[in-house]
């Protein structure tokens, strides 16, 4: 999982008139738990943002006022209209504790039912995982190029080495769905191998 660095200050007080003003002059109030005790700080808006709006997950390399700690995102409150951040909590990482998180699934490959005139469906964007943090990976790859129509991909055919995936077994993660005008070509071809294979044993049969 890659890692960037983000800086903070800590927080002299924690009540409403404090927030309201961090908010007013473009931070976001933060807490860092996890190590049995909350550190509160506030981070430029503008910074968060390119965290919190990426489609990647990282570990955060926290530098609060000098004092740097390991942590991942773990909570956010957006606002309900301009959808800015109001507040972010921070999970601690600690190399021997597992930690939940959601990695963000990539597909790749050319499905052969696609190719057929299937329809492509894509039901997870993010599995849940829990492991160490150096067993984390950036992202998942699910190689579609076997699926034909009528078939999935499932939760359980996801193998991330020291990994445990939190969702469901047999969850659908992608399918390839029957579409009008969709053939399977391979059952086309079989059908027109054994109408060959009849052909040939009645001429021999002559």
């Amino acid at each position: 999982m890659k890692t960037v660095q983000l800086s903070g200050s800590l927080r002299a007080n924690v009540g409403k008139k404090d927030t309201k003003a961090i908010r007013r002059n473009g931070g976001v109030p933060c807490v860092l738990y996890g190590s049995g005790e909350q550190t509160c700080f506030s981070v430029r808006s503008v910074d968060i943002e390119k965290l919190i709006f990426s489609p990647n997950v990282y570990q955060v390399e926290l530098d609060i006022d000098g004092t740097k700690k390991m942590a991942i995102i773990q909570a956010k409150q957006m606002h309900p209209v301009t959808d800015k951040p109001l507040h972010v909590d921070f999970l601690e990482l600690s190399d021997d504790k597992p930690v939940k998180v959601g990695i963000p699934l990539r597909v790749v490959g050319r499905s052969r039912g696609v190719m057929n005139g299937g329809r492509l469906m894509t039901i997870f964007r993010r599995i849940n995982v829990e492991g160490l943090p150096k067993d984390l990976p950036e992202e998942v790859e699910i190689d579609i190029t076997p699926l034909r129509i009528g078939q999935s991909y499932r939760v359980k055919d996801i193998n991330i080495p020291g990994v445990r995936t939190l969702e469901n077994e047999n969850a659908v993660v992608v399918s390839v769905k029957m579409a009008r005008g969709a053939v399977d070509a391979d059952d086309e071809e079989e059908e027109e191998g054994a109408e060959g294979g009849e052909e040939a044993a009645e001429a021999t049969e002559e």
